[in-house]
């Protein structure tokens, strides 16, 4: 009986693994090169008296903009981007971790955003609720905060607004995520005998038509969180839940149904606060605060300015005044930097028709 004998391989795929071998060890060295160089950069900020400012929002979106545009493929340019953001997030803790607190629990989109947006390499603090992430940032507890604040489909987070009106932090940053809601189950969970879904409210009402078509008689259950319905259903065999990715792999849930949302182009905008005024980045967008009288052509005053100086709005809320005095406040985006000069024309012509103004930050538009 004869033995088989093994299989040579292919030379030219030998040669590619050999070729591959010697680019991890490029990479590797660059890599390492270029966390010395932060080091470095740290040791001479420190000689030179500097403002211990290790986290550079502008810097940053300027790196990984300029990966974007060298990026020659095959891979995405939001993928080497997100390759990049992982390696300055990793420099960035020789230096000095992050600290980031997030709307939680673990396992929930804010926590997603919050790691997106500063790499798996800062420090991230659950918190219960949007007050708390304001506090812990103004306390100095943590350098940033991570709060929703619109979601393409269920619109504004009032919470998220309201508390800009009491606080002095600063917005230092934005961040996007697609949201993907997945039905999942546990290992226990008879998949016929499903009676209830967990979910947060949002979460049930962007999958309200896709509910409706196949599970249009099981009991709806609204919780304080994502992350809280997946930790639900490790318990119970009859009961399912709407999450993301995240709280899946969390809590060891499998996936029953991916990409359940009503709409495709789901998508929650994340804002980072801070205590920093941010330079700019050459890519910028302003939120502003600003009080009106209620009055008539209150809002069209408000508005020219922005026309009169060639601004682009791309958002404008109305919230009530937490005066009480019959004022609104209305939350406005646009392009721009507050130190560019039309920008700067534009917001003294707001101030001088408004009852009050606050710029709650210049900050790089998201990259990522």
């Amino acid at each position: 009986m004869s033995e088989d004998k093994p299989k040579q391989q292919d030379p030219r795929l030998l040669e590619l693994r050999d070729r591959i071998d010697g680019l991890d060890s490029d990479i590797a060295r660059l890599i390492s090169e270029r966390a010395n160089c932060a080091l470095e950069v740290a040791e001479v900020k420190k000689r030179n008296g500097e403002e211990a400012l290790y986290y550079r929002p502008e810097r940053e979106a300027q790196v990984l903009r300029r990966a974007m545009e060298r990026n020659a493929g095959p891979l995405t340019d939001e993928e080497m981007a997100r390759l990049f953001r992982e390696i300055m997030s990793a420099c960035l803790a020789l230096e000095e971790p992050i600290k980031a607190a997030y709307l939680g629990p673990e396992g929930t989109f804010t926590q997603q955003a919050a790691l997106k947006h500063f790499g798996h390499s800062a420090v991230s603090k659950p918190l219960a609720a949007i007050d708390e992430v304001f506090r812990e940032v103004e306390a100095g507890a943590v350098n940033y905060g991570v709060v929703p604040v619109e979601n393409s489909t269920e619109g504004v987070v009032n919470h998220t607004l309201d508390n800009f009106m009491t606080s002095n932090l600063k917005i230092c940053g934005e961040v996007e995520l697609r949201i993907h809601q997945h039905l999942m189950i546990s290992d226990i969970t008879r998949k016929d005998s499903i009676t209830r879904i967990y979910s947060h409210a949002q979460s049930l009402a962007q999958c309200r038509k896709w509910l409706d078509s196949y599970y249009p008689n099981v009991e709806r259950v609204a919780v304080a969180s994502n992350a809280e319905a997946a930790k639900r259903v490790k318990g119970e065999w009859n009961a399912a839940a709407i999450a993301g990715d995240m709280a899946a792999d969390m809590y060891g849930l499998k996936i029953l149904n991916e990409k359940i949302e009503d709409r495709p182009d789901n998508s929650t905008r994340f804002l980072i606060i801070g205590s920093q005024e941010v330079p700019p980045s050459g890519d910028d967008k302003t939120s502003l605060m600003v009080s009106m009288r209620n009055e008539p052509g209150a809002l069209h005053d408000l508005l020219v300015p922005f026309q009169n100086h060639n601004i682009d709005l791309t958002r404008v809320e109305t919230r009530p005044s937490q005066s009480g005095n019959w004022t609104y406040v209305f939350f406005i985006d646009f392009i721009g930097h507050r130190d560019s000069e039309n920008v700067a024309a534009a917001l003294k012509d707001v101030g001088a028709c408004a009852s009050d103004m606050k710029v709650l930050g210049s900050y790089p538009r998201g990259v990522l």
